[in-house]
């Protein structure tokens, strides 16, 4: 006994944490697993010395024993499992309980019951004790240790009471609110939005402990909850004081010196084309006939990296943000404002520097020259993508001639694109018109015309040709460390269940030959939905079949473009990985040497994380706006067709506007539904009425959920 309480704490003073003690119980019981142990000996061995202690152990040891990692193998005599070594991974905490671990070895999520999560918070890296297996269910088992703990902030509603008060919070990896101290309040009052982190969760405490980082403003009110959205990404809703400082700092005059090294293009056509509510004028195009005939077109990019200086203060800012957030009613640029719309920004009749791709292109759109070098441009004039599509339209307009043989052009790479087996997802974009106090007011559908796909292929020209210029090399070389655009090929099991899937509907899909089979096969699929019900559906869970695209340093092609190479450069005022291209390429083309793939590789996976987050809370702003607007339209009617099934209820997609919502299972009591997985549908046992995906219904607006971002619809008929 005295080797195994060297084990405990010889102090029986000192306060012992519940999850410090099950580590130190079963460290002790498995020091000698042949052996069984009552209480008071095991209180003993881990120095558990005072009466409530030892209350402790014996709750402990009576929970270890239900979940098999003990034996009770006499009344109150314990004796270890031995399951083999214990679990590290990472802790996925869900507020209904339903919590798991991700293994670090990539083996099965692991099921952690809340009595058996300790403090665990979402994200900590922890330590597992495995039970016992029961055949054919899930594995379980109890946090021993919290090895890595992430900060945890929540956003929620504040409710303040004289001497404390609640953080209320809708989180779905927290299902208790959060306890705050009257010191730890900032001054916040009932009914306003909070950032709060939590400081610690005492093990008698039934609430974590947590203090206001930042005061939102009032639920409701639209800057409040726009900044609530970012914050529940962890993404940024304003601009650090000292970051904009630095950036006012920079001087606007371009040296005589600068231009002597750059390519002149101030007194060639050049225009922007961009969305009407635009400010940050990323790209530009050229145009002229050379005088073999041959055409001059100038992808004009935003010379970014010659205002931003490595490791400096903004590019420290810039790389930590990695994107420009575009939410409903706003953007939260990646750069300051005096560069995204000011010095970087290429407004019409100002100097700009640029780092541009330059291509010689013949009338059938063939390549014969191309070069990328630093430049100087003037823009002669700001186009809206409805201003050039006018002149697209109606052949008259200003720079007609430029804009008409550009479009021509773009038309040919596009074509040429889809034969090589690009796929063709065009799909309807929700945007809404939000008054002055930013409510929402219509739902409107962005729709993509020929000014769109013009922009649309230079860039991916652009994008492609400076991919091509560094990965493409000589045999037997190797090619110098890049950041590339890539999209995978989609995962065979994958695309075999969405095969089956709209086979229901009546569709067929090529699931096997090569690249291009496939993707043209997609891409007859994606014609032949236009316009049905079922449309918007197979169109999403298309999308959800493919492999996301990432940054990497690993070039793998670009399965969706059909591109070998494919890299971001058009875009260096709102993202982070276009500005690494800009350095990379300066830097090779002054010969230097390649950087360090690893570091690189580091850097490509937050931005593909940033841009991940980015999009979650795109998303999020849209719902809000959604649930915002069909909030004022409590008992409209509308049409709509069934989107998702559950084992609680069905979505529905309003066809007029694409807002969803539910229809919850307790709201259809005309029989007893069962939820049919395999056929994605719900089935009435007795009368076998079937809501299935795709199906067309009638729904009136029932309840709206603000806070949750929820829409419960009533089914009026089917």
């Amino acid at each position: 006994m005295k080797d195994k309480s060297k084990k405990g704490i010889p102090s029986s003073g000192k306060r012992m944490k519940k999850e410090e003690m099950i580590r130190k119980i079963v460290d002790f019981l498995s020091f000698d697993p042949k052996r069984a142990f009552n209480y008071k000996q095991v209180s003993h061995g881990i120095g558990a010395l005072t009466h409530p202690q030892k209350e402790m152990v014996v709750y402990i040891l009576t929970d270890l024993a239900a979940d098999d990692v003990l034996a009770e193998v006499s009344p109150g005599k314990y004796k270890y499992l031995s399951r083999g070594k214990n679990i590290i991974g990472i802790f996925d905490r869900k507020s209904n309980g339903k919590n798991q671990v991700i293994p670090e070895d990539g083996g099965d999520p692991i099921f952690v019951a809340d009595r058996n999560a300790g403090r665990a918070m979402n994200g900590d890296t922890v330590e597992v004790m495995l039970s016992a297996k029961r055949k054919g269910s899930t594995p379980e088992g109890a946090v021993v240790a919290i090895l890595k703990s992430v900060p945890q902030v929540f956003v929620g509603v504040l409710e303040v009471q004289p001497n404390f008060a609640f953080l209320i919070t809708e989180s779905k990896a927290l299902s208790n609110d959060i306890f705050i101290t009257r010191e730890n309040l900032k001054g916040g009052k009932t009914g306003q939005k909070a950032v709060v982190r939590i400081t610690e969760w005492p093990e008698r405490a039934k609430n974590p402990y947590g203090e206001v980082i930042d005061l939102l403003g009032y639920a409701g009110e639209n800057n409040t909850e726009m900044h609530a959205i970012l914050a529940e990404f962890g993404l940024p809703y304003k601009y650090p004081e000292e970051i904009e400082k630095a950036a006012e700092k920079i001087p606007t005059d371009i040296t005589a010196e600068e231009i002597a090294k750059r390519e002149d293009f101030r007194t060639i056509t050049t225009f922007t084309i961009d969305p009407k509510d635009a400010k940050d004028f990323d790209d530009a195009l050229s145009f002229r006939k050379l005088e073999n005939g041959v055409y001059e077109i100038g992808v004009h990019i935003a010379d970014v990296s010659h205002y931003v200086q490595p490791d400096s203060p903004l590019d420290q800012e810039a790389y930590s943000r990695a994107t420009s957030i575009y939410l409903v009613d706003r953007v939260i640029p990646m750069l300051p404002e005096r560069l995204s719309n000011g010095l970087c920004s290429l407004r019409p009749n100002e100097e700009k520097l640029c780092f541009s791709a330059v291509f010689e292109m013949n009338e059938q759109a063939e390549i014969i020259n191309s070069r990328v070098c630093r430049t100087i441009i003037n823009s002669d004039r700001r186009f809206t993508y409805e201003e050039a599509q006018s002149v697209i339209e109606t052949g008259e307009g200003d720079f007609k001639d430029e804009i008409l043989n550009l479009n021509r052009l773009a038309k040919i790479l596009k074509e040429r694109r889809f034969e090589s087996g690009a796929i063709n997802f065009d799909r309807h974009e929700v945007k809404f018109e939000i008054d002055e106090k930013g409510k929402p007011i219509d739902v409107y559908f962005k729709v993509t015309k020929d000014s769109n796909h013009l922009i649309e292929e230079f860039m991916l020209l652009a994008n492609r040709t400076v991919a091509e210029l560094i990965g493409k090399t000589e045999k037997g070389k190797k090619a110098k460390t890049f950041v590339y655009r890539v999209h995978d090929v989609p995962n065979p099991e994958k695309m075999a269940n969405f095969a089956e899937f709209i086979r229901r509907f009546g569709y067929k899909l090529k699931t096997d030959g090569t690249k291009s089979d496939v993707s043209k096969s997609i891409n007859k699929l994606l014609d032949r939905v236009q316009g049905t019900n079922e449309e918007d559906l197979i169109e999403t869970i298309a999308i959800r079949t493919m492999a996301k695209a990432v940054y990497s340093t690993v070039n793998i092609g670009h399965y969706g473009l059909a591109f070998l190479y494919y890299s971001h450069f058009t875009s260096p005022i709102r993202r982070y990985p276009d500005l690494m291209v800009h350095r990379l390429l300066e830097r090779y083309l002054d010969k230097g040497k390649s950087v360090d793939a690893e570091q690189y590789e580091e850097m490509c996976k937050h931005c593909s994380e940033m841009e991940q987050l980015s999009a979650n809370a795109e998303r999020a702003s849209i719902k809000y706006k959604q649930v915002e607007y069909l909030s004022e339209r409590l008992g409209q009617t509308f049409d709509g067709v069934i989107s998702g099934v559950t084992e609680w209820g069905f979505y529905v997609e309003i066809n007029a506007n694409k807002c969803e919502g539910m229809v919850p299972m307790r709201d259809l009591d005309d029989d007893y539904y069962e939820f049919d997985h395999k056929n994605y549908c719900l089935v009435g046992r007795k009368n076998k009425k079937i809501y299935r995906l795709g199906s067309p219904v009638t729904i009136q607006i029932a309840r709206a959920n603000l806070e949750r971002k929820q829409v419960d619809f009533r089914l009026l008929n089917s």
